[in-house]
């Protein structure tokens, strides 16, 4: 037995698709050497995991990762706008 966990399939995917575009789609799972659904499965995936990211977590070359700490070590301003709008009531809460 391999070191890959086979995992059971029970969700259906269902897609709608110009001739075109499954044309296109279908060469590719033929070169790739798979099946459809292999194909299809790996690369929205991918997609997923690529646009999740953009939103969980962020990464930075070195002279952005510089830039950024010396934003996050600057001494916090005084805001007195948003310090008297911290003091009211929220209207999101019941009272």
């Amino acid at each position: 037995m391999t070191a890959e966990v086979k995992r059971r399939r029970s969700e259906r995917l269902e897609v709608r698709t110009t001739p075109e575009d499954r044309a296109l789609i279908d060469r590719a799972v033929e070169i790739s050497g798979t099946d459809l659904t292999g194909f299809v499965v790996a690369n929205l995936t991918v997609a997923a995991h690529r646009i999740l990211a953009d939103r969980s977590e962020f990464v930075l070359d070195a002279e952005s990762r510089r830039a950024w700490e010396q934003a996050n070590q600057r001494k916090a301003r005084d805001l007195p706008g948003l310090r008297e709008l911290m003091r009211r009531p929220s209207p999101f809460v019941e009272e």
